[in-house]
């Protein structure tokens, strides 16, 4: 019996570790992310992510930010970037934006087919990438 206690209770112990990371993962309605590349930085506490995401038509990212920068680089379609604090601005592919640290935005796919774009994020180590705003 004290050996399926301790065995519940190291489980229960892993899942809430991991629980922050697993909603992060999940896709929402209309976009997917796919990791692309992951690896610490050679300065000490930092790490790189580099996403790729899909957006179908008329459909949103919406409101978050991360606790790092973002680089996006607009690889198909036509997104509608709102930025706190800044007017809407509409990229295209091979277009690029650089999203500042903590500043809660979304993304539009204003077009009529998939947009795409690629993420590279720098972040401190160990926080979550994203942070869904409601």
């Amino acid at each position: 019996m004290k050996a399926i206690i301790y065995g519940v209770s190291a489980l229960l112990a892993v899942a809430s570790s991991v629980a922050p990371y697993a909603v992060q993962a999940q896709q929402l309605a209309g976009t997917t992310r796919k990791e692309l590349s992951h690896h610490d930085l050679s300065m000490p506490g930092w790490e790189e992510y580099q996403l790729r995401v899909d957006i179908e038509p008329g459909k949103t990212a919406p409101n978050h930010r991360h606790p790092g920068e973002e680089i996006i680089y607009v690889v198909e379609g036509t997104l509608e970037y709102r930025l706190e604090g800044q007017p809407p601005v509409t990229l295209k592919a091979g277009d690029v934006l650089f999203v500042p640290s903590g500043v809660i935005h979304s993304a539009k796919n204003v077009g009529q087919t998939n947009a795409a774009e690629i993420g590279t994020y720098v972040v401190p180590k160990g926080k979550p990438l994203t942070e869904w705003i409601k």
